[in-house]
């Protein structure tokens, strides 16, 4: 318990120190016009409250990822919270917050948008590609998630076929629809319902002393699977996740201040993770001394959450936690399916005002997505860790450009972003999905394309650094 209720105090003094250093590299202009102000078009771009981009923030970022991979990483024991706390405050809200201010300096740009940018062309397509295949998994995994829960919690009252369409459905609309209708109205109310959930759970963890294990580096997976690089998969939302870049976007677009963004975006990071903190510690030691792994193979992290849900909190609260568990992915999985008909817009230039235009690229999206439905569950759930953390690496690069060119601070985005090249070239060179190499030579690949990743980060920061002072020499002697 004293593990616990540190790690949760950890993380809100992060918020407080480091969030606040980080903001201060950054270096928040709130004289600036930003893009909700500037650029406003009642569609994407719509002025909303500190508090309801947080919300919102909050629900699209959040998913089933910060429960299900606790869930799932709570098999390696407590190791699992140093990830969860440190990934957090040092990572996953420094990328979070960083994608989504430099965002807002770059007209609501995306993540490939950004990467063409501060990157280069070739990476503008590389990213883009990313981000869509990474969004499609996430809809995806999103809509079977929650209509699994669902039908569970019904008792077959509906099929799961008839779940995933009314699901589908509504993606369809709110993904049309303007942002503040849907979005901008319900996420409050389910927001509060996620928090109710969570505060429910974690504070039944601690009025009923449970037996929550005290900190250990040992790994205690009973498969034996290596912490490094397998952990820093498996929790990605909850610690650090390319996801969010696709996300902190879209509210990029309706943020009306610079100054409101490390609440918005390292805040709710912060929140996310204590969201984590608490399932992870939940699954732990309600299967304390018994074989969670056995669960997790038979019935999947679903069954956890209503048995975690109902142990903890009887029926009726229960029920309302698994309510809260459902919302998550799907007010995840709308935002996912918005923000990839938005970067696909970017990409071809398509403005989209017009409703036809929306349609040209949310049907082909949701046709694909309708199709990956029928893969296993556990199948795209590998695809999706991998893609979503080389996503964030990627974003973290991005941040540590735009730092290093501004001469300020890089190494609070490029030290994180090293060590995720680390762990995402490892895990493709290993694993069975990737290249299925002996770990020997996957640590030693990885090494040396981290190495060689960084090398390329450093002289092309030195010749943009270069060229821009050239362009300022230039202009200078024209002044003259």
């Amino acid at each position: 318990m004293i593990t616990f209720l540190v790690a949760i105090a950890l993380l809100v003094v992060g918020y407080f120190t480091y969030g606040k250093f980080v903001e201060k590299v950054f270096g928040v202009q709130d004289n600036r016009l930003t893009p909700a102000v500037s650029q406003g078009d009642g569609m994407d771009f719509v002025p909303m409250g500190t508090k309801r981009n947080s919300m919102i923030q909050l629900l699209n970022i959040a998913g089933v990822g910060p429960i299900f991979g606790p869930i799932m990483g709570a098999l390696y024991g407590p190791v699992a919270f140093i990830w969860i706390v440190f990934g957090a405050i040092f990572a996953g809200a420094v990328h979070d917050y960083l994608t989504g201010m430099i965002s807002i300096r770059n007209r609501g740009a995306h993540l490939p948008e950004l990467a063409g940018k501060f990157l280069g062309k070739v990476m503008k397509h590389v990213v883009n590609g990313f981000a869509v295949l990474l969004l499609l998994l996430v809809g995806t995994v999103f809509v079977s998630a929650p209509a699994a829960l669902l039908y569970d919690l019904m008792s077959g009252w509906m099929t799961l076929t008839l779940i995933i369409g009314l699901i589908f459905l509504y993606y369809i609309i709110a993904t049309m629809l303007p942002i503040d209708k849907i979005i901008g109205r319900v996420y409050p109310i389910f927001g509060a319902l996620l928090l109710i959930s969570a505060l429910g759970i974690g504070g039944s963890l601690v009025i009923t002393g449970a037996p929550i294990p005290e900190m250990t580096l040992t790994n205690m997976h009973p498969d034996g699977l290596m912490i490094f690089p397998l952990l820093f998969l498996t929790i990605s939302c909850g610690a650090l996740s390319g996801f969010h870049a696709t996300q902190s976007p879209i509210i990029s677009r309706t943020t009306q201040r610079e100054k409101d963004g490390r609440k918005i975006f390292y805040g709710m990071m912060i929140t996310e993770a204590v969201i984590a903190m608490i399932w992870a510690a939940a699954a732990m030691s309600l299967f304390y001394g018994t074989d969670l792994s056995a669960l997790l193979a038979e019935s999947g992290p679903a069954a956890v959450v209503s048995e975690v849900s109902l142990a903890m909190l009887g029926g009726i609260g229960g029920t309302l936690a698994v309510l809260g568990v459902i919302i998550l992915p799907i007010t995840s999985g709308d935002t996912a399916f918005r923000s990839a008909r938005m970067i696909l817009a970017d990409y071809f230039k398509v403005n989209q005002i017009l409703v036809r235009n929306r349609l040209m690229f949310a049907l082909p999206l949701f046709m694909i997505s309708v199709v990956l439905t029928q893969i296993d569950f556990t199948i795209l759930w590998r695809y999706f860790s991998w893609a979503n953390q080389s996503t964030a690496m990627i974003a973290l690069w991005v941040g540590a450009m735009y730092l290093g060119l501004q001469y300020k601070n890089h190494w609070i985005s490029s030290l994180p972003a090293a060590f995720m090249t680390m762990v995402t070239f490892t895990y493709i060179l290993n694993a069975p999905i990737g290249f299925g190499l002996p770990m020997p030579v996957s640590y030693a690949g990885a090494a040396a394309g981290t190495v060689v990743v960084i090398l390329l980060f450093a002289n092309k920061l030195k010749r943009e650094r270069a060229l821009n002072q050239i362009e300022v020499d230039d202009n200078a002697e024209r002044s003259a």
